[in-house]
């Protein structure tokens, strides 16, 4: 290789340091690069749970016939998509923090090579663009040329050896641009699905409440009474306690029997004895159950509270405006704004099971509303975002987390 070449390899390697080191910085997320990584892997389990059960809701909604049931099952199958969505961006950040993280070390590394590496360069173009007519007008120029030239000669071997490191360094940096391109481009697409399945689950939502203002009447009656119950409770355990006397009454008005056909000859008709009042049996916790949101556990259930009082759940901190659903199967006995927790939702589940969640800044749901699991109840806070989950068996807390499916 020629000295020009050589001079030109070295200035292409400098240039290669500046452009590194003036590349455009992004903020990263997470403060710790393990916490980082454990977001990412965690994201993208939740992403695959949340395909996995999308898949399961959408083939369900297929084989159903009747009409209502086919309904929430896509509307929990969009809603287990719009996870998996966020899934999905909360994988490509956690990507781009650690490329980020990456290019930062790349350029502190860079930087400090890259001074004196600048400084040889410059001398070296330099020394090059020199005449040589110039050379030989100054008296002993033609011999110190030809002293720096064979000096220059088993000089420029070493440098480039000591530059292949640089180099590449300088290629890794090329492909960690790649790779942020690659995980910028899955997050806007992960965004615009978001998007899309949002406004496919509002369309659905709002055929379903369509479908059924034929029932409002008694569901607008039953709103009103929990929102009596809501106003006259001290607090939530209160008003848990109160749907659930409501929830065993209106089971064993279920389980009396019909009424009896008036006898062809009243007066052989017998007064039977009464039969004994239904009681609830505790079952199994509710099938499948599942966390309301995807994120990380704030607190866990039984934490001490900074009043001193246990926690009777578990609060997670999901994606700004994180899409909500229903832990299980069951029908909803609560909806809307309570005093200190926000909306919220209280969901009976068969067996004498209750699910709360409260945080939500938007609930989709009514009284009444009967639920699959995974069903849409509504949306988290956009700024700042907490969900508590609290199950209860016969109205005493029990944590979720020993219960998940």
């Amino acid at each position: 290789m020629s000295a020009a070449l050589r001079f030109r390899s070295l200035a292409a390697i400098a240039l290669l340091l500046a452009a590194a080191g003036a590349s455009a910085q992004r903020t990263a997320i997470y403060d710790d690069p393990d916490e980082t990584r454990t977001a990412l892997h965690k994201a993208q389990a939740d992403g695959k749970a949340a395909r996995e059960r999308a898949e399961k809701l959408e083939a369900d909604a297929a084989r159903v016939g009747e009409a209502a049931e086919k309904t929430a099952r896509e509307a929990a199958a969009l809603a287990a998509r719009i996870q998996q969505s966020e899934a999905g961006i909360a994988a490509a950040e956690a990507r781009l923090a650690l490329i980020e993280r990456q290019k930062d070390a790349l350029r502190a590394r860079l930087a400090r090579k890259q001074k004196p590496l600048v400084k040889l360069t410059a001398a070296l173009q330099k020394f090059s663009r020199r005449p040589l007519v110039l050379s030989i007008l100054r008296p002993g120029s033609v011999r110190e040329v030809v002293y720096l030239r064979a000096m220059l000669a088993s000089a420029l071997p070493q440098v480039e050896q000591r530059t292949a490191a640089l180099r590449q360094e300088i290629a890794r940096g090329r492909a960690l641009e790649r790779e942020a391109q690659q995980a910028l481009a899955s997050f806007r697409a992960s965004e615009a699905e978001l998007e899309k399945r949002r406004k496919a689950l509002a369309a659905l939502e709002t055929r379903q409440r369509l479908a059924s203002r034929q029932a409002s009447g008694v569901a607008a009656r039953e709103a009103e009474r929990a929102l009596a119950l809501a106003e006259q409770a001290r607090d939530l355990d209160t008003l848990l306690a109160r749907l659930d006397e409501a929830g065993s009454l209106r089971q064993q008005l279920a389980e009396l029997p019909g009424p009896i056909m008036r006898p062809a000859r009243p007066a052989d008709s017998q007064v039977a004895a009464p039969a004994p009042a239904a009681t609830r049996t505790i079952a199994a916790a509710p099938a499948g159950y599942q966390l309301p949101v995807a994120g990380r556990i704030a607190t866990g259930f039984g934490a001490i509270s900074p009043g001193g009082m246990p926690s009777e759940g578990v609060t997670l901190v999901p994606r700004p405006a994180a899409q909500v659903v229903s832990p299980a199967a069951g029908r909803v006995a609560f909806a809307g704004a309570y005093r200190g927790y926000g909306r919220i939702v209280i969901v009976e589940h068969p067996g004498g099971w209750t699910s709360l969640v409260t945080g939500l800044v938007r609930v989709d749901v009514a009284v009444g509303d009967k639920l699959v699991a995974g069903s849409p109840l509504g949306i988290a806070a956009p700024a700042r975002p907490t969900i508590t989950l609290e199950l209860r068996r016969e109205g005493e807390p029990v944590n979720p987390l020993e219960y998940l499916g």
